[in-house]
């Protein structure tokens, strides 16, 4: 049994400006048919001598394609000498509020009439697929309001026996909508509203099985659900990019469906990309995703996974449409990324303290270093810091936890003395000269923000005996709950 996620069919502010509106030539409003592009003619009313917009879904995101001109007769076209790539598009107000939605399939050579005053009377014709979805919009017109009235009541039921019976009227709601969908499904397989109607679905939660030894089987509906979480849906074709639920449900699997160890995330996102290839744009979105998930990962550790995604595709030339800055970034993350990845030895790193005595990192002797690049200016730095100190006075120094803060700024200014004298910080204290930082530039030489992917400030990490990561991208709390578990597993100074 599937379960579809209802889409509501709300209107949204389109933010993207686009350059078509920088266009002086008006589109004439007489369709012709091309072999090749797509010919949209259009008739909006009341709108007149003015520019209204053609847009689409990209993932989260909505985008401008084109733009048409409205006569005096509410007439335009949307038209172009290439096709469209296939998806959920919409007309837009030239206010930029989005009015209606239409699927853009192979046929691109169909006509849209709209009032503004009775969006749920679009006519598409020429378009079968449209036809098919122009019907369903209409369905879905019908049954939101009582559905969502059902929603409101149940949200403000008094006892437990409303409850059941505003329950009871949603299960039938929905179940009329199932129904819809799975009709849909049978009589038109092949049909694009099909396609999408099977991207929706989410399987069932089944009943848990027992055992032969008696006992419940916990997990059966977790890989249940695992397993059929994609049935019917192909990840080569890329209209499913242009529609506004596949981000969502690609988002909840990762979030509920796989475990949050780098090592599953690859296994999962390699798969993706590899049954996707052939598709070019979903090749390219899901890429984009992922680089975006993972380049600046929510969890510690989950780093790896873009290195695989750099080492596995960006650097073997894979993404021919990422610009120069784009690239460049790419490279750079990858690169720093690469010197502190968990369980690895961090890079030394030759400083001088305040008094212009020259420190290593490797030289300090301690079961635990803790690592703090920071800034005295900046804001973030100034709450942090003290609140490190705090937690090192009270903790961390009974257990022989040695501090270094690693100034950023340029140079032993004062005000970094003058922060480091008031909070008494206790800490070996150092900074690199400029003329140092400029040295190194000149010889290309890696410096300690690429080798500790210092792109933002306070950055910190928990080093064992041997200088090894142990933690980073953590809170101070979580910090403090590594070095516990390493202490009492007895792993500190080996």
């Amino acid at each position: 049994m599937m379960r579809f996620v209802f889409i509501s069919l709300a209107l949204f502010i389109i933010s993207h400006k686009s350059s078509a509106q920088t266009k002086t030539v008006k589109k004439s409003p007489v369709a012709t048919k091309t072999a090749g592009g797509y010919n949209i003619p259009v008739t909006i009313a009341p709108f007149k001598n003015t520019w209204i917009y053609l847009g689409c879904y990209f993932g989260k995101f909505k985008n401008l394609s084109d733009s048409a001109w409205l006569n005096e007769k509410s007439q335009g076209v949307f038209k172009g000498k290439e096709k469209l790539p296939q998806g959920i598009y919409f007309a837009v107000s030239p206010k930029k509020y989005l009015l209606f939605e239409f699927l853009m399939d192979k046929n691109q050579n169909f006509s849209i009439k709209a009032d503004t005053t009775k969006l749920s009377d679009v006519t598409i014709t020429g378009s079968p697929d449209n036809q098919m979805f122009q019907e369903y919009t209409r369905f879905l017109a019908q049954k939101t309001p009582a559905l969502n009235s059902l929603q409101k009541q149940l949200s403000e039921a008094k006892d437990a026996k409303d409850s059941l019976t505003i329950k009871s009227l949603i299960t039938i709601s929905n179940k009329e909508l199932d129904d819809y969908r799975e009709n849909v499904m049978k009589e038109k397989p092949t049909s694009m509203l099909s396609r999408f109607f099977f991207a929706m679905k989410r399987p069932e939660i089944p009943a848990v099985p027992v055992l032969p030894n008696g006992k419940k089987d916990s997990s059966y509906p977790y890989h249940y659900v695992k397993d059929n979480w994609w049935n019917g849906v192909s990840f080569d074709d890329e209209s499913l990019v242009r529609t506004p639920f596949f981000e969502p449900k690609l988002e909840e699997y990762f979030k509920y469906y796989v475990a949050p160890e780098p090592d599953s995330i690859i296994s999962e996102v390699n798969y993706m990309l590899l049954v996707s290839r052939e598709s070019r744009e979903m090749f390219k979105y899901l890429l984009g995703k992922f680089t975006d998930k993972y380049i600046n990962p929510e969890y510690m550790g989950q780093e790896k996974v873009f290195l695989f995604l750099f080492d596995k595709y960006f650097s073997k030339g894979d993404t021919a449409w990422l610009n120069k800055k784009q690239r460049k970034y790419i490279f750079d993350r990858a690169y720093s990324l690469m010197a502190n990845q968990l369980g690895e030895q961090g890079a030394d790193i030759q400083m001088l303290d305040t008094s212009g005595k020259a420190v290593s990192l490797y030289s300090i002797k301690a079961p635990y270093t803790f690592l703090t690049f920071w800034d005295p200016n900046c804001g973030h730095c100034k709450e942090t810091v003290p609140r490190i100190d705090s937690i090192y006075q009270a903790k961390w120094k009974a257990l022989g936890v040695k501090i270094v803060g690693v100034n950023v700024d340029d140079g032993a200014n004062e005000a970094w003395k003058k922060f480091i004298n008031e909070h008494k910080l206790e800490w070996i204290n150092i900074y690199q000269p400029r003329s140092v930082k400029e040295e190194e530039a000149k010889k290309g030489v890696a410096n300690f923000r690429q080798l500790y992917d210092v792109y933002k400030t306070p950055t910190l990490y928990l080093l064992d005996a041997q200088k090894r990561i142990i933690g980073k991208m953590l809170s101070i709390e979580q910090f403090d709950d590594v070095l516990r578990a390493k202490i009492k597993n007895g792993v500190s100074s080996k």
